[in-house]
């Protein structure tokens, strides 16, 4: 217990300092888009399937903090390229420097182009930059935000959403007879973000929101908040606790320890996260992951993405490289249809949705996307899937 407190303390307080910009690298900081009022616009330019179809991947190349994914991205854009059978897809690469003003601006030059679709930019704010300078040309941008506060009107969004998460973990919940919850959350964006995801969830899945409690960033506001939840959930009459807190942060081993020692018994609370907890195996040794569950892409066609990805280019691909697979996968499916608004709106959100590295997936009205999900648990300090991810959208985890 002594080590984990001094290990949280030293990072936490790091964190404090650092709040927005060391908790946001999985959460995009929200922005409100104004095309279309949260619904995704049904236009798009026509198509001759049969030509080549010229595709604009926008990337930060020149940003030095994340050339590297800009490389990666494109090595996946390439890849699935290569896949598609009888499709053309022309490849357009654009930098954006990580920079809104740029992307607009080179979102402009690769429609001026020839370019019938956008994917990228990378993060949220840079997306919404280009998708307005497009958007009275009827071009979509698929963007690898993840971020679902920026969807809308031509902007889609790639990325995992919390609200995709949530909602397949309440729905197993439910089924499981769980059906009132209590969320534990940390005050700042990442945390608030989960936090309506998860009510929101809760809401579609026919579950209670019993309590709500948020932590500070610091040990001692972490410590507080694990020793108190057992009688806030007690109190509420609730039979699980969902943690937003990302597995890699230092709060997680400090809840998964102190909660349980406390009264939060496993045993009686079902723990459930919000984030992946496998990338943190060191997590499944602390009482408080016996036995909790968290989702995970379909790992089968996640290891073979990863695979072909490194017999490629000789290197593991960043965990962000498959949305740019999946993009062109997307697209690459639609033309093949033979359709000439293949690329509007109205062709990206069809219900049947596309395989992907990680499974199925589809573009939601909204702007959102939906992703077949497993849920997983841990037993004996071993990951277990519970249910598989489902194949298709007539699966039984949707």
């Amino acid at each position: 217990m002594f080590a984990v407190l001094t290990r949280a303390r030293k990072a936490l307080c790091t964190a404090a300092v650092v709040a927005s910009a060391g908790l946001l690298a999985a959460c995009d900081v929200p922005t409100m888009t104004d095309l279309g009022g949260g619904s995704a616009g049904r236009g798009g330019p026509d198509i001759d399937p049969g030509a080549p179809v010229r595709v604009a991947l926008l990337v930060p190349q020149s940003d030095s903090g994340a050339a590297s994914i800009a490389r990666d991205l494109e090595n996946a854009a390439r890849l699935a390229i290569a896949d598609l059978d009888g499709v053309n897809i022309e490849l357009a690469v654009y930098d954006t420097a990580g920079s809104g003003a740029t992307a607009a601006a080179q979102a402009q030059r690769a429609v001026d182009e020839g370019a019938k679709i956008i994917l990228g930019p990378l993060r949220g704010e840079v997306a919404v930059e280009a998708s307005k300078v497009v958007a009275d040309e009827g071009i979509n941008v698929l963007a690898f935000s993840n971020n679902p506060s920026i969807a809308g009107g031509n902007l889609f969004v790639l990325g995992p959403t919390f609200e995709n998460t949530a909602d397949r973990l309440l729905g197993y919940a439910r089924r499981q007879g769980r059906n009132k919850v209590a969320i534990l959350h940390s005050d700042d964006v990442p945390g608030q973000f989960g936090r309506n995801a998860i009510q929101q969830a809760a809401s579609q899945n026919g579950v209670s929101v019993a309590a709500v409690q948020s932590y500070p960033l610091s040990v001692d506001g972490v410590t507080n908040a694990a020793q108190g939840m057992a009688q806030v959930a007690s109190n509420a009459g609730a039979d699980s606790v969902f943690i937003t807190t990302d597995a890699t942060n230092a709060a997680m081993p400090l809840l998964l320890q102190v909660m349980p020692e406390n009264g939060l018994d496993p045993s009686t609370y079902q723990y459930i996260g919000l984030t992946r907890w496998d990338v943190k195996p060191e997590l499944f040794s602390y009482p408080g992951a016996e036995g909790a569950w968290f989702t995970l892409p379909n790992q089968a066609m996640q290891q073979n993405f990863s695979a072909r990805y490194s017999a490629a280019y000789g290197a593991s691909p960043h965990p962000l490289a498959g949305l740019a697979f999946d993009g062109i996968a997307a697209v690459g499916a639609l033309v093949k249809q033979g359709r000439r608004d293949a690329l509007t709106g109205r062709a990206l959100t069809q219900s049947a949705g596309f395989q992907g590295t990680g499974g199925v997936f589809r573009l939601k009205s909204d702007g959102t996307n939906q992703r077949g999900l497993a849920v997983a648990t841990v037993r004996n300090n071993q990951m277990v899937i519970l249910d598989p991810a489902p194949s298709s959208f007539s699966g039984a985890g949707f």
